[in-house]
């Protein structure tokens, strides 16, 4: 078995989309180890705050078999793919697989949002935290610590949401 780890984010029904996506991937892939849910505003464009979090599993599955799932499950949840970075109702991302380093037809392990956004790496180190990168060898919860995240300001939510009467 490979222990897989993934990203998701949305920032468009943020709630119902996370939601969704979680119970949808614990239907594919069994129990999750969930890291805490953060909101954080979009980088690189201007868009509604994201809900951000990651989550592990372990699979049978081969990589790109994980990824039509990912993929099918963002489809599920109306997701419409766009070459600019814009609004989703869910981005749902293959962060790690094991210990496999792959580039090759988009398919790309590690994932290089991992040493780029706070919003990845911060709940990876959170549940991840002595797992170590398979191309630096540095532990998450090491790259995490002395990641400048100054520019990247995350915020713990409440999960799962309060409904409000």
């Amino acid at each position: 078995m490979a222990r897989v780890y993934l990203s998701l984010g949305s920032n468009i029904d943020r709630e119902r989309h996370i939601s969704s996506a979680l119970e949808m991937l614990t239907e594919a892939f069994g129990p999750l180890e969930q890291s805490s849910i953060y909101e954080s505003e979009a980088v690189g464009f201007d868009s509604p705050a994201f809900y951000n979090l990651v989550v592990g599993f372990d699979t049978d599955e081969e990589p790109r078999a994980v990824q039509r799932v990912l993929r099918h499950i963002e489809a599920q949840n109306a997701r419409v793919r766009t070459k600019q970075l814009s609004a989703r109702t869910l981005d749902l991302d293959l962060l790690l697989y094991d210990d496999l380093v792959v580039d090759d037809e988009g398919l790309r392990l590690p994932r290089n949002d991992i040493t780029r956004y706070a919003f990845v790496l911060g709940p990876l180190a959170e549940i991840a935290g002595d797992e170590r990168h398979p191309v630096t060898g540095e532990r998450y919860a090491d790259m995490w610590s002395a990641f400048d995240a100054s520019d990247q300001v995350m915020t713990r939510i409440d999960w799962p949401p309060v409904e409000t009467l």
